[in-house]
């Protein structure tokens, strides 16, 4: 049996590695660039996370390598220490460190000394959640609650205004969780994250493809009116499936002033049940909250008129391949996978289920809201058309 040799990649060859990782492309891609699979560039990449180190840097204060030299070549010819700080214009004490912690007088070499120094310098800072454990536990809890970092962040920021040390970016939580070497979150954090991944990826990495129908007599969102497409009027939403298993799916709507999500169950995905099943749900709603409607171009809505009909919402199709003009739905959807994964039974969920999901992410707060729950948002539009 033939071996292959293991591969020590040149600073060169990483830097090229993690500039292809940033870019969104694959493993598999980036291994057969150095002809490896794509294990070996995992190993790679898993050792912080998916998550570029910073590149290192010599403090500015600390020795060089021409002043080692310099210090080597004085204690050749005998010159005191307080003479070799005077050359250098350094601390006589700065030079008596440097001698005593690389060898002493008889065996201090200046490449060695300069080696060691960069070994000791790689000494990782504990991160801000590691030294205050009442600040992990705050992360800790709310990350237990399907809370994504940037929503701890942000209402982190507005609970505590003025408490510095109360405070974290949700990019340091991300890196306490993907690396470990930190010591600040558990590992097992990262299983109620959104994307239970090993690594972080770039969100360069995917992006999803739409199976497009055709179908008639449809209204282009471009001729949506401009006060739908600013989001400052309530009552316009978006909507799309989710689908699993056996042909299972649910219907999501997204209100697009309030981000306010609701779920409806299916029990196919033929535009007559589709139809049938958003008519009922559109019924719960007062008028004022439910004016429009935007779905991309599936067959399930081949019956859009019947709709527009019963309910006197306007329905508008996104253009084709075009899935970033539903955003909101996008990224709901995107969210709802934590708690609907794909390949899974979507038929043994029952409304009461959907409802209660509904209602945790509508009771989240929300950067775009200012950190504002939709559920806060959408109560407030409800009070006014009280």
């Amino acid at each position: 049996m033939t071996y292959r040799t293991r591969i020590n990649y040149s600073p060169k060859q990483l830097t090229d590695m993690w500039d292809r990782w940033q870019r969104g492309e694959s493993l598999s891609s980036i291994g057969r660039l150095f002809g490896r699979e794509s294990s070996s560039v995992f190993g790679i990449l898993s050792k912080t996370g998916g998550i570029r180190p910073a590149p290192r840097k010599r403090s500015c204060i600390a020795l060089t390598l021409s002043e080692r030299e310099e210090i080597s070549r004085g204690l050749v010819v005998g010159d005191s220490i307080r003479e070799i700080a005077e050359t250098l214009n350094r601390s006589p004490s700065t030079i008596s460190r440097e001698i005593n912690r690389n060898g002493g007088y008889d065996n201090y070499r200046a490449t060695q000394a300069e080696q060691a120094a960069w070994d000791r310098a790689h000494r990782p800072k504990k991160c801000k959640l590691a030294c205050h454990p009442m600040l992990k536990h705050r992360v800790a809890t709310k990350l237990k609650r399907n809370w994504s970092p940037e929503q701890i962040a942000g209402w982190l920021k507005t609970t505590y205004p003025n408490q510095e040390h109360s405070q974290v970016s949700h990019e340091t939580i991300y890196k306490s969780l993907f690396i470990q070497a930190r010591g600040a979150l558990k590992k097992e954090l990262q299983l109620y994250l959104r994307s239970q991944r090993a690594i972080r990826r770039s969100k360069q990495h995917s992006i999803k493809k739409m199976d497009l129908g055709k179908i008639k007599n449809v209204v282009s969102i471009s001729e949506r009116p401009a006060s739908v497409e600013d989001r400052a009027v309530p009552g316009h939403w978006e909507g799309d499936l989710i689908s699993g298993s056996n042909n299972t799916h649910i219907a999501t709507l997204v209100e697009r002033h309030s981000r306010y999500v609701m779920l409806v169950k299916l029990k196919g995905k033929d535009s007559n049940t589709v139809i049938s099943a958003l008519i009922k749900q559109a019924n719960k709603l007062p008028t004022e909250l439910y004016k429009s409607l935007t779905w991309d171009r599936g067959t399930e809505m081949a019956d859009h008129q019947r709709f527009t009909l019963e309910t006197n919402i306007d329905v508008y199709f996104c253009d084709p391949q075009s899935p970033w003009q539903r955003g909101s739905n996008e990224n709901t959807n995107r969210l709802l996978r934590q708690y609907f994964p794909k390949g899974t039974d979507l038929s043994v969920h029952s409304q009461a289920t959907l409802n209660k999901v509904a209602r945790q992410l509508n009771e989240r707060p929300r950067k775009t809201l200012k950190f504002k729950t939709p559920a806060e948002r959408f109560n407030a539009c409800v009070a006014l058309t009280g």
